[in-house]
């Protein structure tokens, strides 16, 4: 399998996505500033209210005749010139001027074209509302209106773009729809001596050209009477402005904090995604090559943070990998050996059974092969046995397990069957309460065998009739010392370390060879050092300085 460095690695497009998704959903939620728009509009509202107020006044006061029953109309003849005065400061304005019952009377941008190409004044065409930023097609500013959107730069076509796809916005005293760029209805008022007709709401929408118009119609009055209706549009510019800058300001803002974020992801995804990458080709490395070359780079061993605990985990992983490839190339050159030494005995002892006719040698021959068959056995029994001790304890799950209880029993088994002149085997315990007994962490049945090689050691090493005293106490560090003390010759000085290795047989002289395979400690250190534990060997001291005995002392953490 190839292991190759990518620019974009699935680890750095996770990372960008976890970095930049809240940072785009804050954008768009600043992006949706409708409250601020509203505030804006309503503001315009007010002051072109304000506006179309102040025409209805003057209309109201110096554009009316009186008609049958004198009654007060609207007198077009007046209105009209009246209009066109009043719109000239706010050539952006656009005021139409309605009787009650609905008919035009009066359009500023009908009564500004009459009198820039000398037209006829005072006819109307009920047409539907052109645009506000220009009069009709052919005027100059209808033109500029329809070259608007083709000079616009790429940011405020984006800017489009984007508004288009963000929700239409209201407030609860503007009506904001997204409609055709044409009139709203003018519904008839009371005619006169009715109720005047209430304050109508402002109609704002979007053209093609995505230009805001803002529409208001107020009453014309004359001494409490509805004579007519002005309408006044313009566009909003402002309030567009003023939106577009803030979401222009929030739009460079995200911009620049996503190139940085996404700067910092890339670093991010190099610190992570590639190094992951190098310990994997390393590994690969590893198990492909022959050699027992170190490949993990040294840059990755010398950094601080997880990556380096990885890659020192590796390392140490093919060491520990190595350790026990050399453990079991030791192991199967040992069991080699003891292997060869009772067949070679079987051999020389068969091949001198057929030279010889003296009967008792040959009886004594074949009680050598008898004894070199059993050793045989025993020593391939106890090495299938510590072949299996690491497989059976990585399956098995440890649990707590009471140490008194399993010390009172192996005893009582022992003095149950005991022979004279064997010793006699106690237990004593220290620090033991019914709330918190000397439980440990393990494996039972594997530690039973541990204790049993342990005080059948003792047994061979004790004197006649002989004590060996099983101890258990609490240790430092969250430990249980387990001990086996016997009164034995002790153990050589140049042996307490060796006394652990395979087919290690110090063996007392009364015992015959062969009895023992000499696995039987260095299974019992495999079994404890399996469980997180250690054990170790001592001579007990007399107040003389003399050896008076043995001590094995097993150390396993304990529970609780």
């Amino acid at each position: 399998m190839e292991y190759r460095t990518r620019l974009v690695s699935p680890l750095m497009r996770r990372i960008l996505l976890v970095n930049a998704l809240p940072l785009m959903l804050l954008a768009l939620t600043l992006l949706y500033l409708n409250q601020f728009q509203n505030s804006l509009l309503e503001a315009e509202v007010t002051a072109l209210r304000e506006q179309a107020r102040i025409y209805a006044g003057a209309l109201g006061q110096s554009a009316v005749a009186f008609g049958r029953g004198a009654q007060p109309v609207l007198d077009a003849p007046l209105a009209r010139p009246l209009l066109l005065r009043l719109t000239e400061p706010s050539p952006s304005a656009h005021a139409r001027l309605f009787a009650p019952d609905g008919q035009v009377v009066a359009d500023s941008r009908v009564e500004e074209a009459a009198v820039q190409h000398g037209g006829a004044r005072g006819h109307v065409d009920a047409q539907p509302l052109p645009s506000p930023l220009g009069g009709d097609d052919d005027g100059d500013r209808g033109r500029l209106a329809d070259d608007a959107p083709a000079r616009a730069g790429f940011a405020e076509r984006f800017y489009d773009a984007l508004l288009s796809l963000l929700p239409t916005l209201s407030g609860a005293r503007i009506v904001t729809l997204d409609t055709p760029d044409t009139d709203p209805s003018v519904q008839p008022v009371a005619g006169p001596g009715g109720p005047s007709a209430p304050e109508m709401p402002p109609y704002i929408r979007r053209t093609a050209h995505r230009h805001l118009i803002v529409t208001v119609a107020e009453p014309v009055m004359h001494d409490g009477q509805t004579i007519g209706i002005i309408q006044l549009t313009r566009q909003a510019r402002d309030v567009d402005r003023s939106v577009f800058a803030v979401r222009s300001s929030i739009l460079s803002l995200f911009l620049m904090a996503l190139a940085i974020t996404v700067l910092l992801s890339w670093y991010l995804s190099l610190t992570i995604a590639r190094p992951l990458l190098r310990l994997a080709a390393s590994a690969h490395v590893m198990r492909e090559m022959s050699g027992r070359t170190d490949t993990v780079p040294i840059r990755l061993l010398a950094r601080r943070d997880e990556i380096g605990e990885v890659a020192r985990a590796l390392r140490d992983s093919a060491r520990a990998l190595w350790a026990r490839m050399d453990a079991i190339e030791r192991f199967a050159a040992d069991v080699s050996h003891e292997i060869k030494n009772p067949l070679s005995s079987i051999r020389s002892a068969i091949e001198t059974l057929g030279r010889i006719e003296d009967l008792n040698r040959q009886r004594r021959l074949l009680s050598i092969i008898t004894d070199d068959v059993r050793r045989l056995d025993r020593l391939i029994t106890d090495i299938s046995d510590a072949s299996r001790v690491d497989a059976e304890l990585s399956r098995a799950r440890t649990e707590p397990v009471a140490v008194v209880p399993i010390l009172a029993v192996l005893a009582e088994i022992h003095q149950a069957t005991r022979t004279p002149g064997q010793p006699i085997l106690s237990v004593t315990s220290t620090g033991e309460t019914p709330d918190r007994p000397l439980a440990v962490l393990a494996v039972e049945d594997r530690l039973v065998q541990v204790l049993r090689n342990l005080i059948g050691n003792a047994i061979s090493f004790s004197p006649s009739d002989g004590r060996i005293v099983l101890a258990a106490a609490p240790a430092s560090g969250g430990m249980v010392e387990i001990a086996v003390t016997d009164e034995g010759p002790g153990i050589p000085a140049a042996k307490l370390d060796g006394i652990f290795d395979r087919f290690y047989s110090e063996r007392p002289t009364s015992e015959n060879f062969g009895q023992h395979s000499g696995l039987g400690l260095s299974i019992s250190r495999q079994i404890v050092e399996a469980l997180k534990g250690t054990i170790r060997a001592e001579n007990r001291m007399g107040a003389d300085g003399a050896v008076v005995g043995a001590r094995f002392v097993v150390t396993l953490p304990r529970v609780g």
